[in-house]
């Protein structure tokens, strides 16, 4: 019951998580990505050790993976796997008394496990999305049923070594076909090979009941498996737009005009004086406070009160603290939160609103702390 409450804590901070992930992304070309959630398939194959007493080259043995599942955001998904084929068991040097010869067996049974793992992208949860990216990291968290059958070897054996020289604890030998709970844990390194298809590296961690091998030991059974093979994405998986490009310019129509008398001197307006406010974030934060907000406030009253002026918005980060990828991406929300308080808030329009972003490229202050800003310049 412990280890569901568990699985269930994780989706519900995995679905939280997916929410406020990065789901758009521009390139150096200007092109613009974004996310579209998707189905994948996974085909793996590989080895499975079991935890035993034999010795450990006595207990690796095949084993293979099916999965399909569903990318709900950049950061969060799931998938239905059944991983299947052979586990194994033993025991090595075992005397049922002092002074009686050794003992040493081991034996193999199958299984099939279908179950169902939550997948959580790390790389894009602190890395930002980017569809490029060659490398990947995901840790799962899931559980289902292992069903166990064909345990006819161990049953050989036991029947074997029932003799005057004593026999092993076999106190939880099984037969036919037996159906248990089973929770797992593992990490997955993808490499991209192309839009659709990547290479992936698997290793998960199994944990059973103490049934799971035939033998009381006390404790829960364990298997590890490490597996390769390739994820194949069904559908796209993003879209992406081109920028814009530059219109043309029209042809001038050269004409003989009749001049004009001039007209009398209109009165010189007075000037209009720009003005800058800088709104400053805490760190690793996008969200304006109280304090800051009235400084937005400010910016929105000069423009209702000049309906010809603009302003220009710019998000920084600052350089001390993160690394580039990451203070790219918060200069950009920075400037991005500010343009829509301006517009959704105060009700000002697009084209009166020119923003863009430095990252720690550019650091206006002295001081550290000061570059997690929004620079705002009205006139």
């Amino acid at each position: 019951m412990k280890f569901f409450r568990t699985l269930l804590a994780v989706a519900l901070f995995s679905v939280s998580a997916s929410v406020m992930a990065q789901a758009t992304y521009t390139d150096a070309e200007g092109n613009k990505y974004e996310f579209k959630k998707h189905a994948f398939l996974t085909l793996q194959g590989g080895l499975q050790y079991t935890l035993g007493e034999a010795k450990t080259s006595k207990l690796f043995s095949p084993n293979a993976q099916l999965g399909l599942g569903y990318q709900f955001s950049p950061v969060f998904g799931a998938r239905i796997q059944a991983n299947a084929w052979q586990s194994k068991g033993g025991w090595n040097g075992y005397s049922a008394k002092v002074g009686s010869p050794a003992i040493t067996a081991d034996y193999k049974y199958k299984y099939v496990a279908p179950g169902i793992d939550l997948m959580f992208n790390l790389s894009n949860l602190f890395c930002g999305w980017n569809p490029n990216r060659v490398f990947n990291v995901t840790a799962f968290l899931g559980g289902g049923a292992n069903i166990a059958f064909d345990n006819d070897e161990v049953h050989d054996i036991a029947a074997g070594i029932k003799n005057d020289l004593g026999a092993y604890e076999l106190e939880y030998l099984w037969d036919g076909t037996k159906v248990r709970p089973y929770g797992r844990a593992g990490i997955d390194l993808g490499f991209r090979l192309s839009d659709a298809v990547s290479l992936l590296v698997e290793g998960n961690a199994n944990i059973l009941s103490d049934k799971y091998n035939s033998k009381k030991a006390g404790n829960a059974d364990w298997y590890f498996n490490g597996l390769i093979g390739l994820r194949f994405n069904l559908g796209k998986s993003y879209t992406k737009t081109a920028p814009a490009p530059a219109p043309a310019p029209a042809p001038v129509e050269q004409k003989y005009v009749e001049p004009k008398p001039a007209p009398a001197p209109a009165p010189v307006p007075a000037k209009i004086e720009p003005i800058r406010r800088d709104i400053f974030f805490t760190i690793n934060s996008i969200t304006i406070t109280e304090t800051e907000q009235k400084k937005v406030k400010d910016i929105a009253d000069y423009l209702a009160k000049y309906p010809n002026a603009k302003v220009v918005v710019s998000g920084y980060a600052d350089k001390g603290t993160g690394n580039a990828q990451i203070n790219s991406r918060l200069a950009a929300q920075r400037a991005d939160i500010v343009v829509r308080d301006l517009k959704e808030k105060y009700g000002v329009s697009a084209d009166r609103i020119t923003y863009n972003s430095y990252g720690d490229t550019v650091q206006p202050f002295a001081e550290n702390d000061l570059n997690r800003v929004s620079i705002c310049i009205a006139e």
